[in-house]
């Protein structure tokens, strides 16, 4: 009996909805602050500081985010920039999640007779 192989998947190849699940993650949790760098030669690059894991003994060092995702996100509206910190050979921008206030959505419903509500409560 022969071991299962894999098809390994270039990163081209993953759904932009996988990745930028990915990439939303990391920019919703609070402790991990993210940041753009957009140096003097319009070299854009996204990432995080990745405090380092005594458990797994991994970490310690800067993480780049892809930047075609998180540009596609910054376009459609899911990401904002904060204040720029400029610096002559670079700027650095807070990275945050965009939250837009949205209305609730009130899905009109049937009322149930009287009957069906006592049914489903006996049940």
């Amino acid at each position: 009996m022969s071991p299962a192989r894999y098809q390994s998947r270039s990163r081209s190849e993953v759904p932009f909805e996988a990745v930028g699940a990915g990439v939303l993650r990391v920019l919703s949790d609070s402790r991990t602050p993210v940041f753009l760098t957009v140096h003097a030669s319009g070299r854009r690059r996204y990432g995080y500081w990745q405090p380092h894991d005594h458990a797994t003994d991994r970490g310690g060092c800067y993480v780049a985010l892809p930047t075609p995702i998180c540009d596609r996100l910054y376009s459609e509206g899911r990401i904002a920039l904060g204040d720029p910190l400029v610096d002559p050979a670079k700027t650095t921008y807070r990275v945050w999640l965009a939250y837009d206030p949205v209305t609730p959505v009130r899905i009109p419903v049937a009322p149930l007779p009287a009957v069906a509500v006592a049914q489903t409560l006996a049940a």
